[in-house]
């Protein structure tokens, strides 16, 4: 596989995948005023596709296990780019809502599959740099969404975005002729695993975004049902290997702490900006930008420096960075500002280096046969710790009505800051211990052979 063509490509798909995500939060307000339903009804236009997205990344992650790359990835890009065709015409909510959910099921495809093919045809020794590619993707994504999405909405129509959307589709002939041919390898498909996977993730994140106390039994009860599914399954959905290795529970952990403070801060920034400095959509979007292009720039070289010096050390690095950035919001956020400007300048590339580390201590841990598997549930964790950052980040400041605006948010910030202080000493005393004493096997086993 030519990685240079292969990546760049797979790099840019993954940008309008996740842009598609970004550019509809700062449209909502204008979709539901034209299409004329409740504020809680329309916030399921971003919330329908959020968790379709998590189910499809790690269903098409598993199945990668099995089935051809080319093959998915074909169903996947065709999925979204008719879909967003068809969302081009929406013109009320049901069509809106069927187009989302549709676009959701193709959209996982590049997520889902992209650490898997790093990890199948990347060299260990190049792998960081192509990780690390994907992550700047995502982080562009995350901080030009809203400017492209306020841009489009404002002087266009907000049924444009789904143009942007179509355009995944011209990636697929020049990604089937690079990505190499695969052979499908026998399988029995775990049908009801994969139906409780999609119960357990749907209530779960349904309950979140909802804040639905019925929804969240739905979820825990399906849990349940799902662990004995596992126990007697011999083949199922979810390899119940994953859970032998406890450095990958770890890592799990440490990846729902991450998504708990990008999409947290991420929530917060716009609602300070707005109502603290009274600033609009365009210029919010164009406060947060610099952060996300700097974080962009700087992954192009992060990838070579953990290719050389490994991720364990820009793991921690991105831990510390990420807290003081999270300490100087909770002590400065109502000065001015530009102490959002700077500190996102910090936290987005912080967290892309996290976030990249993460994804390649994973790939380094995880045997072949347990990439495709591991790398999607890892991605599904991320998701859950974003969509219940954001549900918690609301109910804090609804419960704070009537303390000072700016404490309200400080307050959240503090939150966050244990969260990201928890996850740094899960690293120190847990997974480099765990690393170590991995590596002292391996020396003791090479002496003895």
């Amino acid at each position: 596989m030519k990685d240079k063509i292969v990546m760049p490509l797979w790099t840019f798909g993954l940008f309008i995948v996740v842009m598609n995500t970004t550019m509809f939060n700062v449209t909502v307000p204008s979709i539901i005023k034209d299409i004329g339903v409740s504020t809680s009804l329309g916030s399921w236009i971003v919330s329908s596709y959020s968790i379709g997205y998590a189910l499809s990344t790690l269903i098409y992650s598993r199945l990668s296990d099995v089935l051809t790359i080319r093959k998915m990835l074909s169903v996947g890009l065709i999925i979204m780019g008719l879909s967003s065709i068809f969302g081009i015409f929406a013109t009320n909510f049901q069509t809106l809502l069927i187009v989302r959910i549709v676009q959701s099921a193709g959209a996982g495809v590049m997520p889902g599959l992209g650490l898997v093919i790093v990890s199948r045809y990347i060299p260990f020794e190049k792998r960081g740099r192509a990780i690390s590619m994907i992550s700047a993707g995502s982080a562009m994504a995350f901080g030009l969404g809203p400017i492209v999405g306020g841009l489009i909405s404002e002087y266009i129509g907000w049924n444009e975005l789904f143009t942007v959307s179509c355009i995944v589709i011209l990636l697929l002939p020049i990604l089937l002729r690079q990505i190499p041919k695969e052979e499908p390898k026998p399988f029995q498909f775990d049908l009801t695993g994969v139906s409780l996977t999609v119960v357990n993730a749907v209530a779960l994140l349904t309950a979140v975004t909802q804040r639905s106390t019925t929804w969240l039994l739905i979820g825990l009860i399906s849990i349940e049902v799902h662990t004995w599914h596992l126990k007697r399954k011999k083949e199922s959905f979810i390899n119940p290997e994953l859970f032998t290795k406890s450095t990958y529970r770890k890592l799990l952990f440490v990846g729902f702490s991450i998504l708990v403070l990008n999409l947290g801060n991420l929530f917060l920034m716009p609602l300070a900006l707005a109502n603290l400095f009274g600033k609009t959509p365009l210029a919010i979007g164009l406060t947060i930008a610099p952060g996300a292009v700097l974080s962009a720039l700087l992954m192009l070289f992060v990838g070579r420096w953990i290719d050389k010096f490994g991720s364990v050390r820009f793991l921690l690095v991105g831990h510390v960075i990420l807290a003081l950035v999270l300490i100087v919001f909770w002590t400065d956020l109502s000065q001015s500002p530009t102490v959002i400007l700077f500190g996102y300048l910090f936290f987005s590339p912080a967290l892309s280096i996290t976030l990249a580390s993460l994804n390649y201590e994973t790939t380094r841990i995880l045997p072949t046969k347990l990439i495709g598997s591991g790398m999607g549930l890892m991605q599904l964790m991320q998701f859950f710790g974003g969509a219940f950052s954001v549900a918690v980040s609301g109910m804090l400041l609804a419960f704070q009505k009537k303390n000072p605006l700016v404490s309200n948010y400080e307050n959240v910030y503090g939150i966050l800051i244990v969260v990201c202080i928890i996850s740094l000493f899960t690293l120190l005393l847990y997974v480099i211990p765990d690393r170590q004493s991995e590596s002292l096997r391996s020396s003791h086993l090479k002496k003895q052979g």
